[in-house]
C-alpha cells in the first residue's frame, strides 16, 4: 500500500516590486465662458468616459428643500427642448453610450461614457442636458411619486436611520446635517423649484469637464469649443453656513426600531476634508483600524468574537468639513460588548505605536488598492476628479505610493491621537429598545428617537 508524502506547508510569496505607473498625459484648458476642461489619452480600448460637474449640490439649496439638487438631477435626465426621454434613450443605444445623472452635497454631475467614433454627438447630447433641459410635467410627477415611495423605503432601513441621526448630531444647523426629506416635503417639491435650481448650478462658469479616454486632445477640444463654447452662465452665490456643533463628552442616541433582532451600531467625529494635509495619514490609520477586510475591528469583532459580518470604519470627506466613522449591524445581545471592543481598538490605536510588519501590511493594501484603480479608465477618471474638484497638487497622484511609503508608527500614534476622538465619539444604535437600552446607556447619556426622526420622552 503506498504511504502519503508529510505535505509540506506552502510560504505565499513575496511581494514583488511595485511596477511604476505611466500616467496619462493630460491636456488642461479654460473656455472663454469659464468652463474648465481636462482631458487624459488612454489608448487602451477605443472608448471614452466623461463627467460634466458642477460644483454645487444639495447643501447649496437646502434652505428650499433637502436633496432639491438631487431631484433635479434626476428629471434633467428625462428630457430636453430637442428631445423627449424615448428620443434620449434611443439616441444613447444608436451610438451604443451610457449617460446618468446625480447629485450629491457639494456637486452634480452628468456622466457619460461611449465609442470615441462617437464622441461629438454624445457631447451634443450633454450638452443639451445641461443646458435646455425641459423639465417634462408628466416626467416630474413620476419622478416624484417615485421619490415618495424610495423616502418611505429608507426609513425601514436601520443603516439610513443610524446615518441619519449621527449626521444631524455631528452638523446641527449646517446644511451637510440633511441627507434625505420626509414625504411631506418631497410631496412638496414643485416643478419650479428644480427650473431654478438647475439655472443657478447648471453654469459654464461653475463646471468642469474631464474625458478620459482614446482620442487626440487637440481634436476633441476643437470640439468640445464647437459644442459648449457660446454656453453662458455665471457661478451661483456662495451661502454662508453655520458652524456644526462640537460635542463633548460621549452620548448615545438610541432610535427605536421595534421588533429588530439586530442592532445597527454607528460612531462617529468630526474629522478633516480632502484637501487636508494630513489626510494621507488618517487614510492609512482608518485602514489599520478597521477600513481594510483585515483590520484590527474586523479581526476582533468578526473573526475573533462573531458580534457582526461587515464591521467597516471610514473617512467621510465632505467640501466644507470631514468626520469619521465606525459601524456594524450585531446581535441585540451583544451592543455592550461590540461596543467595548470597538472602543478598545480605537484607544490601543491612541497608546500603542504600530508594529512595523502591520504598518507594511496595511501600506501595501493601502498602496495596491489605488494602484488597482488605475487599471481602467473609469479608474483614471475618479482619481483625476479627486484631484480636480480638491484642488489638490498637481503631483498628488504621481507621489501618492511614495508619500504612503513614506509614514511611519509615529505618524500614525499622532494621526489617532489627533482624529480618533474616542472620548467623544456620538453613538447612535438603532434597534428594539426593550432589548438594547441597558446596553446603550452603559455608553453616555441617552436619547431616543423613533423611526420618524422625532425624539421620544
Amino acid at each position: 500500500m503506498a504511504t502519503r508524502e508529510a505535505e509540506v506547508p506552502t510560504l505565499a510569496p513575496a511581494l514583488t516590486p511595485e511596477r511604476p505607473v505611466r500616467w496619462p498625459k493630460r491636456t488642461r484648458a479654460r473656455l472663454a465662458n469659464g468652463l474648465e476642461v481636462v482631458l487624459a489619452e488612454a489608448h487602451s480600448i477605443p472608448k471614452f468616459h466623461g463627467e460634466l460637474y458642477f460644483r454645487a449640490g444639495n447643501a447649496l439649496v437646502v434652505d428650499r428643500a433637502p436633496c432639491l439638487a438631487e431631484m433635479t438631477a434626476t428629471v434633467v435626465r428625462t428630457g430636453t427642448a430637442k428631445r423627449a426621454s424615448r428620443q434620449i434613450e434611443e439616441d444613447l443605444r444608436r451610438l451604443g453610450a451610457d449617460l446618468g445623472t446625480s447629485a450629491g452635497q457639494d456637486t452634480s454631475a452628468i456622466s457619460f461614457a461611449g465609442l470615441s467614433e462617437f464622441a461629438e454627438p454624445l457631447l451634443q447630447l450633454v450638452n443639451e442636458l445641461a443646458r435646455e433641459a425641459a423639465f417634462p410635467e408628466a416626467e416630474f410627477e413620476r419622478e416624484r411619486r417615485q421619490k415618495v415611495e424610495e423616502v418611505k423605503l429608507e426609513r425601514t432601513s436601520p443603516g439610513f436611520l443610524a446615518g441619519e441621526r449621527l449626521r444631524k448630531v455631528l452638523f446641527g444647523a449646517h446644511p451637510y446635517a440633511q441627507i434625505s426629506p420626509s414625504e411631506e416635503q418631497v410631496a412638496a417639491y414643485q416643478r419650479e423649484d428644480l427650473q431654478s435650481v438647475y439655472r443657478e448650478i447648471y453654469t459654464p462658469e461653475n463646471a468642469l469637464l474631464m474625458l478620459v479616454g482614446d482620442f487626440d486632445p487637440p481634436a476633441l477640444l476643437k470640439t468640445i469649443e464647437n459644442v459648449f463654447g457660446n454656453w453662458t452662465g455665471k457661478k451661483p452665490v456662495a451661502k454662508e453656513a453655520v458652524a456644526p456643533p462640537k460635542p463633548r463628552g460621549r452620548r448615545v442616541y438610541l432610535v427605536h426600531n421595534p421588533g429588530s433582532v439586530q442592532t445597527q451600531i454607528l460612531a462617529g467625529c468630526h474629522a478633516i476634508t480632502r484637501k487636508h494635509p494630513d489626510w494621507l495619514r488618517l487614510g492609512l490609520t482608518n485602514s489599520l483600524y478597521g477600513g481594510a477586510f483585515n483590520s484590527r475591528l474586523v479581526m476582533n469583532i468578526r473573526e475573533d468574537k462573531g458580534y457582526t459580518y461587515s464591521p467597516r470604519s471610514g473617512v467621510l470627506p465632505l467640501r466644507q468639513h470631514g468626520y469619521f466613522s465606525v459601524s456594524a449591524a450585531v446581535r441585540n445581545d451583544v451592543v455592550a460588548a461590540s461596543l467595548t471592543e470597538i472602543f478598545y481598538e480605537i484607544d490601543r490605536l491612541r497608546s500603542v505605536r504600530v508594529p512595523e510588519a502591520e504598518l507594511t501590511d496595511a501600506q501595501n493594501y493601502l498602496t495596491g488598492v489605488f494602484s488597482m484603480g488605475l487599471a481602467t479608465q473609469e479608474g483614471l477618471l475618479s482619481q483625476f476628479s479627486t484631484v480636480e474638484l480638491n484642488e489638490l497638487p498637481a503631483d498628488y497622484l504621481e507621489t501618492y505610493r511614495e508619500r504612503v511609503k513614506a509614514l511611519t508608527a509615529e505618524d500614525l500614534l499622532a494621526t489617532a491621537r489627533k482624529y480618533f476622538d474616542s472620548a467623544n465619539m456620538q453613538i447612535v444604535v438603532v434597534g428594539d429598545r426593550a432589548q438594547i437600552e441597558e446596553h446603550a446607556a452603559l455608553f453616555g447619556e441617552l436619547e431616543v428617537y423613533d423611526t420618524q426622526g422625532k425624539r421620544v420622552e
